[in-house]
């Protein structure tokens, strides 16, 4: 569930979520407003409609009838009397002018005839009016109990006779009647279908991405990477296109330098090769055995650098290796040479690297160990995303402005310039760089109870779910 919310597909899916569900509760909002004055509106029109075909009746009934036709108009929520004063005493009521045309388009034949309506909202602490039935009252009382928003609607109409029809009528809104289950079954399927479609749409975006976020990190740890073909929106095509000539132009350079490399140390045997037979010919012994010394020195150092141009020339194809057996197997290797080497291996992370470029690496740092401090303790475990490979030996340790500066090619903290004690001063600086291509790194420190720590760490290879 957290890799869903933090993925971008997952945060825009939870986004059009929210922003639908706000929108539904906006024209809920909406839709309750609108069906209150489409509910008052209604009622009113009723009410006045009513009212004038009572207005009509009375006009033309005999004057013994009218008391019968309001008893019989009249019901507990609409109250209808003839008096010879208006009950609205006050005019200019404007939310009352579709009543009034209403009722003066079905009393046709008087186009000056009075007629007054005065519209209120209900007051929850208003008392029934006086005279009103026993019925009547106990349902006004009970609407306020329950709080309902009602409207109080009083008209008044002139009659031919010279009286007044009064009508009093008081109307709530309905409560809501949600259909619950239909409600839900329509929120839940209009919601799958809106994450189906929203899903199939982004997996278009994310999968372009996905793609390239795997072989940018292919690349940073130096596997080979074929060209990318650009799917997606624009902006993922530039994307993919722009990590595209990235590749070609690192891929140019590295190649671009490292034959560079390789021709300056083809070049330098020859001169070298030279200055050995005229060594030869010095008749001083001394002199002769120091330029000889000094030379053979020199051509290790072109042979180490060949050989590393080479290493990383070679297009050696990423494999995935259980780190810890992969270890093991070079440190046997070693110890059979006669080096003190004990290995513990804690986890066995699988991770993906170029065997001979790592092993390399590693024999170089397990064998510095050896070198200089007698013995190496290894030991591979797995901290994290990263498998961990420690290299500690017993010997003196590094001083500490140096623990970075041995990383330098030909830096050799050895200074009796032996080949057999203090090498050429390349190795760690091999070793360094083989690691870093895989996406790892190396780290040198003093260890607290002796000796110096070399830290390996490599990414290990995602496991399954």
């Amino acid at each position: 569930m957290k890799a869903f919310v933090t993925s971008l597909r997952g945060q825009l899916i939870l986004l059009i979520m929210a922003a639908l569900a706000a929108a539904q509760l906006v024209s809920l909002w909406l839709f309750v407003d609108e069906r209150a004055m489409a509910v008052h509106m209604a009622l009113g029109l009723e009410t006045a409609g009513r009212a004038a075909n009572i207005a009509r009746l009375i006009e033309e009934a005999p004057p013994e009838l009218h008391g019968a036709i309001l008893r019989a108009a009249s019901s507990p929520l609409v109250q209808f009397s003839l008096t010879d004063a208006p009950s609205v005493d006050h005019t200019g009521h404007r939310a009352g002018g579709m009543v009034e045309r209403t009722i003066r388009g079905m009393l046709p034949g008087r186009e000056d005839r009075e007629i007054r309506v005065e519209l209120h909202e209900f007051s929850p602490d208003m008392l029934p009016r006086e005279g009103i039935p026993r019925t009547m009252a106990e349902m006004h009382r009970a609407m306020m109990r329950d709080q309902i928003s009602a409207v109080e609607m009083q008209l008044s109409i002139a009659l031919n006779t010279g009286q007044w029809l009064n009508v009093d009528t008081r109307f709530h809104n309905p409560p809501l009647q949600w259909p619950w289950l239909s409600f839900v079954s329509f929120g839940l399927t209009a919601a799958l279908i809106l994450v189906a479609v929203v899903w199939f749409l982004l997996t278009g975006l994310t999968r372009p991405l996905r793609h390239l976020s795997r072989a940018a990190d292919r690349f940073g740890r130096g596997e080979e990477v074929e060209e990318l073909a650009a799917t997606g929106p624009t902006e993922v095509r530039d994307l993919t296109e722009a990590f595209n000539r990235m590749r070609d132009r690192l891929t140019r350079y590295v190649a671009d330098r490292t034959r560079l490399l390789g021709a300056l140390g083809h070049d330098l045997r020859s001169p070298l090769t030279g200055l050995r037979v005229r060594a030869e010919l010095v008749e001083d012994d001394e002199t002769r055995e120091h330029l000889i010394e000094t030379i053979e020195e020199m051509q290790e150092m072109v042979d180490s650098t060949l050989s590393f141009a080479k290493g990383v020339a070679t297009r050696e194809p990423s494999v995935e290796v259980p780190l810890g057996d992969f270890t093991a197997e070079i440190a046997d290797d070693l110890a059979r040479a006669g080096n003190s080497i004990a290995v513990t291996v804690r986890d066995n992370p699988l991770v993906t690297v170029r065997p001979m470029l790592l092993k390399r690496a590693l024999r170089n740092v397990i064998e510095n160990a050896c070198r200089y401090g007698q013995q190496a303790d290894v030991t591979v475990t797995r901290a994290g995303a990263d498998a961990v490979i420690r290299v500690r030996d017993h010997g003196p340790g590094i001083p500490e402005d140096m623990l970075d500066a041995v990383f330098d090619p030909f830096v050799r903290l050895e200074t009796s310039r032996s080949r057999e004690t203090g090498g050429t001063g390349l190795g760690l600086s091999i070793a360094r760089t083989v690691i870093q291509s895989h996406g790892g790194d190396i780290v040198l420190e003093n260890a607290s109870e002796g000796g110096l720590c070399a830290t390996i760490t490599i990414p290990a290879t995602p496991t399954a779910g």
